[in-house]
């Protein structure tokens, strides 16, 4: 079944070109992975540091593929999460 994740992600101004750059790599990453079958990076507007993202995954263990890759661990637990000053994840299942 489909799997979506929608995060929301805020960091200092002073870190926004690093998370975003770093998301784009992810991005380019992920696209690239056999159950990934969107991943978007948007800037939230009006909202300094503020990022929305948008992906969809074959199934959950599609998504768990992607977590456990090295890119994520390199670009998203090591780069993009300790520059954040706000984290929300959203799971969805398509109906």
């Amino acid at each position: 079944m489909t799997y979506a994740v929608i995060a929301h992600y805020r960091c200092a101004p002073a870190d926004e070109a690093t998370v975003r750059a770093s998301l784009l790599k992810m991005r380019e990453h992920t696209r690239n992975e056999p159950a990934n079958q969107a991943y978007e990076v948007h800037a939230q507007e009006g909202v300094a540091g503020g990022f929305v993202l948008y992906e969809v995954y074959t199934d959950r263990a599609g998504f768990d593929a992607h977590a456990s890759t090295g890119h994520f661990a390199e670009l998203i637990v090591g780069t993009v999460r300790p520059l954040l000053t706000e984290r929300t994840v959203s799971f969805a299942e398509l109906l």
